[in-house]
Order: C-alpha cells, then sequence, then structure tokens
C-alpha cells in the first residue's frame, strides 16, 4: 500500500490536503469566527471608511463571512458627525447603519461622549450651560436618529484615569461628575431599546477597575440605565494579564451588567517606555528599534501571538455566560491604528487577518478551540 501511494502520491496529495479541510471545518462546509462562536457571543470588527462605503470587495467578503457585529472606528465620533455647531454630517454613519442593517449585523455606536475628537467649537467652550446644551443636543439628536436602528450606544467613552479616579475633561471640569449620569439619562430617552455601555481601556487592572465598578455602581443606585461595560483589550504580546482579565469579567458581571470586549488587538512591537495605558493622546518619536518586523513577522512570533490569542479565547469561553460580544478593532493588520499609534509609521501585525486579508495562523488557533 505504502509503495502504491508513493508511485502515485501526486494524484493522492490533492486528495489528502481535501479530507484535512473537510475534517477541520465540518461537513465540507467552511467554518467562520461568527458561525464558530455563534453560541456564545457575537463576534465583531471596527469598520474604517472603506468598509462603510464597501470600496474594497475582499474587505468585505472577510466582513460578512466571519463577523455578525460591527463597531465604527471614527464616523460616529462627535468631531467627524457634529463639526460646527448646529451642523450635522451624516454621510457616513447613514451608510454604516445602512451596512448593518443591509447585512443583519448587530450595529454598535461608538461613541456619544468622549473628551478626545471633540469638535473644535466644543473645545473652546468655558461655559457649563454652553457644555450642557451641546451634550444634550448632540445625543438626542444623534441616537435618536438612529433609535431601533443601533442596537447598543458606547454612551460614555474613556472617563477614568489610570488610578481609577475620574478624568480630568471638560465635561468634568465644566460640569461636574453628574454629567454622567445626564449622558446616560438623555441616550435611554433618545433609543429606549439600545443597550447602554461604559466603554475604557485598562479596567482589567484593579486600581483602575475599581473606578470603573464605582462609576457603574453609582448610575444603578440612582436608578439610571446601563447594561454593559467595555472592556477595551489593546493588550501586548507578553502581558500576563488573564488573572486581571478574569477578575474584571466576574466583578463587572456581579454587578448585573454584561461584559464585552470592544476594541480588541495584540501589538506585537515594543512599546516607549513611558507609554501608560492607551489613551489616544500619546505620541512618541519614530525609533527603527521599535519597529523590528517591517518586511514580515518572524515565525516566532506568529506563534507567540497565535498563543496569545488562543488562551484568551479559552478564558472567554469560560465565561461566555458573562459576555455579550468580542470586536476585534479592525479588519486586517493593515487597517489596525497601531500602525500610526503611539509611534508613526510602524509595522504592526494585532489583528487575524494579514494585510491580504488572508487568516493568519492566530486565526486558525481561535477557531481550534471550538473543534
Amino acid at each position: 500500500m505504502l509503495k502504491f501511494f508513493l508511485k502515485n502520491r501526486l494524484f493522492w496529495l490533492p486528495i489528502l490536503v481535501w479530507l484535512t479541510l473537510f475534517r477541520v471545518h465540518g461537513q465540507g462546509q467552511q467554518t467562520s469566527l461568527k458561525s464558530a462562536f455563534e453560541p456564545d457571543f457575537l463576534i465583531g470588527t471596527a469598520l474604517g471608511t472603506e468598509h462603510i462605503f464597501e470600496r474594497n470587495e475582499k474587505a468585505n467578503t472577510v466582513i460578512k463571512r466571519e463577523f455578525n457585529a460591527i463597531s465604527p472606528e471614527n464616523v460616529l465620533k462627535s468631531g467627524p458627525i457634529h463639526p460646527e455647531m448646529g451642523r450635522y454630517n451624516f454621510e457616513a454613519a447613514d451608510r454604516y447603519v445602512a451596512y448593518g442593517q443591509k447585512n443583519q449585523l448587530y450595529t454598535v455606536g461608538h461613541t456619544l461622549v468622549w473628551h478626545s475628537q471633540l469638535p473644535r467649537f466644543v473645545q473652546r467652550m468655558n461655559h457649563a450651560d454652553s457644555l450642557r446644551k451641546f451634550m444634550k443636543e448632540h445625543i438626542q439628536t444623534v441616537a435618536g436618529r438612529y433609535a431601533g436602528k443601533i442596537d447598543s450606544w458606547d454612551v460614555l467613552n474613556e472617563a477614568l484615569h489610570e488610578d481609577g479616579t475620574l478624568r480630568n475633561s471638560i465635561f468634568l471640569k465644566l460640569l461636574g461628575e453628574d454629567y454622567i449620569q445626564q449622558a446616560f439619562q438623555w441616550a435611554a430617552e433618545a433609543d429606549p431599546h439600545a443597550a447602554l455601555y461604559y466603554n475604557d481601556y485598562g479596567i482589567e487592572r484593579p486600581e483602575k477597575r475599581q473606578g470603573a465598578i464605582a462609576l457603574i455602581k453609582k448610575l444603578k443606585d440612582n436608578g439610571v440605565k446601563i447594561d454593559g461595560v467595555g472592556i477595551q483589550g489593546h493588550w501586548g504580546l507578553h502581558q500576563q494579564n488573564l488573572k486581571d482579565i478574569e477578575e474584571s469579567i466576574l466583578e463587572f458581571s456581579k454587578l448585573g451588567v454584561k461584559v464585552a470586549f470592544t476594541e480588541l488587538d495584540i501589538s506585537v512591537l515594543p512599546s516607549p517606555q513611558k507609554l501608560n495605558g492607551a489613551d489616544v493622546n500619546q505620541n512618541f518619536s519614530e525609533d527603527p528599534h521599535l519597529n523590528p518586523y517591517q518586511k514580515s513577522l518572524p515565525d516566532s512570533v506568529q506563534q507567540a501571538l497565535s498563543l496569545r490569542y488562543e488562551g484568551l479565547f479559552r478564558l472567554f469561553l469560560k465565561h461566555k455566560d458573562k459576555i455579550s460580544r468580542v470586536t476585534f478593532w479592525g479588519v486586517n493588520d493593515g487597517q489596525s491604528w497601531l500602525n500610526e499609534w503611539p509611534i508613526k509609521n510602524r509595522t504592526n501585525y494585532p489583528l487575524l487577518f494579514d494585510r491580504d486579508y488572508n487568516p493568519k495562523p492566530a486565526y486558525y488557533s481561535v477557531l481550534k478551540i471550538k473543534e
């Protein structure tokens, strides 16, 4: 039999490959991320403008095949959608929402209140009444426009410092901490059916987590609607944080809210020494030593990335009853914000699809968990 196989190996090799794929994907049908984890939680991705306007057919195919939830990278942030007092730019946001409806995708609104990417006219405000009027009108207009079409809103984004205290943003300075409750109340009034989330980076760490717990508890104690907490998940390749993540899932779920991982990516690049959290306003000078993989990613790093994602998804599955969604912050490596932050012009590889939209080894390590 062995001699027969060796003599006819060119005939048998394609059949063996096909049988392997048949076994991996089950009954000859390709398994996708969304189908593999459908019984557990939603699998999402963040869309840029090229995806929203369907300019890239490869990307469009991957989005519709692999994901059942979408988030907008930028088009629903207040700067792009509300650039001037009394003027809104809904074109891209309308297309984003229409894309979700057309493809029957769980559609996330991101974000209604954030200290960053504010319109310039808001940054210049110095009176509480003006800021409160802007915030209320903005929330009611944007959330109200998409009421019944957006499934969940990140109402408030990144309102905490690394130590868990409230960020000294323009909202806190002029309005006091009551702005948090008002934001959630106005969002609930504008769209009573959308799930409302608080979203932040680093809240899996104990100190900052306590600040998020206090924020959620206060809303709950005051009878204000909050349905979930979003842990962004901008993490590093060698971060030993599974224990912190698990404790966060357990502690947040005790508050009666769902946990989502809203902006997941794993940087494979070394970080600047003074980098503190994932605040988008941090920027550092270019340094070739901090950009070591400009041409390709070594196999050893690919393997480490696969193991990192496998460990995370095993943890997510362990607590699937508490998790509503896991969203990757981008469709492929080339789209990732981590190519430009915290240092510009780097080549990072943080997601499950490469720059040609091909699945990476990490993609298969995640799927393997569900075999």
